[in-house]
């Protein structure tokens, strides 16, 4: 699945690179949207797809013949303030400060013959606070304005616990914070008062977010897995 996505990503990027290979020569359009600004302002709304690369502890599951795995998508939603600086013609600068709410479900395989416990999937809600900071590169063409983006996004999960809380069955815990690189691709569409923007987005984490500290009750729910990394998978609106 992660090679996939990634592969789906680059051809996007190579589609819209080759267009504005065509498109650059065109006169952008005089239209009644100031394009010209050095700074505006604007807000986003968003929907996310939030999932984990998940790598199972090798060593355990040769033991114990528990193997974690991806559960079912969940949808999210984003909200976010836009600040736009304009450098040139083809260049912006853009920071997004906002707040996401999402959940990521991991599923349990067990494959002994002498287990006879169920293993529950594992329901992870995370709600972050964001600052996105990201370079976008686009060209206009008349009324529209095709472009990709790409950046550095820190995440805060203030939803994340300090400790297990034992009212719910949830026997693992997460980081709070991560580093994501994110690249995405969109289009602006120039009205009379206002530009809307469609992006599609995907942000890739760079830490280990599993906290390496066993439920007391449930170890091998986390001596399941050696790593957890994020991936979040963005197509927001933006209205400038």
């Amino acid at each position: 699945m992660k090679f996939c996505t990634e592969k789906i990503s680059i051809s996007i990027l190579l589609f819209l690179l080759t267009i504005n290979l065509n498109g650059q020569n065109q006169v952008p359009a005089t239209g009644p949207w100031d394009d010209e600004k050095f700074f505006n302002m604007g807000y986003s709304l968003g929907f996310n797809v939030m999932n984990f690369r998940i790598n199972p502890s090798e060593e355990f599951t040769a033991m114990d013949s528990l193997y974690p795995g991806r559960g079912p998508l969940s949808p999210g939603i984003n909200i976010h303030l836009v600040a736009n600086f304009r450098l040139n013609q083809f260049f912006d600068i853009r920071l997004l400060p906002g707040v996401s709410f999402g959940q990521r479900i991991i599923n349990y395989d067990s494959q002994s013959l002498t287990d006879t416990l169920t293993y529950g999937p594992q329901k992870l809600e995370s709600n972050y606070i964001e600052l996105p900071l990201l370079v976008k590169y686009g060209w206009r063409m008349q009324d529209i304005k095709p472009y990709i983006i790409g950046g550095l996004n820190y995440r805060y999960d203030f939803y994340a616990k300090d400790k297990y809380r034992l009212e719910r069955p949830v026997y693992l815990r997460l980081g709070r914070p991560d580093l994501y690189y994110e690249l995405g691709t969109g289009i602006d569409f120039y009205l009379e008062h206002i530009k809307i923007s469609m992006e599609l987005k995907m942000s890739a984490g760079f830490n280990d977010m599993l906290v390496h500290d066993p439920h007391p009750d449930y170890p091998q729910y986390c001596n399941a897995i050696e790593k957890l990394k994020s991936r979040i998978w963005v197509l927001s609106f933006h209205f400038e």
